[in-house]
């Protein structure tokens, strides 16, 4: 059950970081700046962008993590 749990905070981890990661290159590659100061319009693009690739890199996590455990159902 351990290696269970340890499986399924790392995938939701790496999942979260890598999506955030990505939205945070998108973001540069539109010339967004997220550590601009102030909060201006373009950093809270980029502010957007991050916790959408976040919760998109989370979710992707979790639907792979589900298709790992049918796979050893069957």
């Amino acid at each position: 059950m351990s290696s269970q749990l340890l499986k399924e905070g790392l995938s939701d981890a790496i999942g979260f970081v890598g999506g955030a990661l990505t939205g945070f290159w998108i973001g540069r590659l539109l010339g967004l700046d997220l550590f601009a100061p102030g909060y201006g319009n373009a950093s809270v693009g980029a502010i957007v962008l991050v916790g959408l690739g976040g919760g998109i890199g989370l979710q992707l996590a979790r639907k792979w993590r589900s298709r790992q455990t049918d796979n050893t159902k069957e």
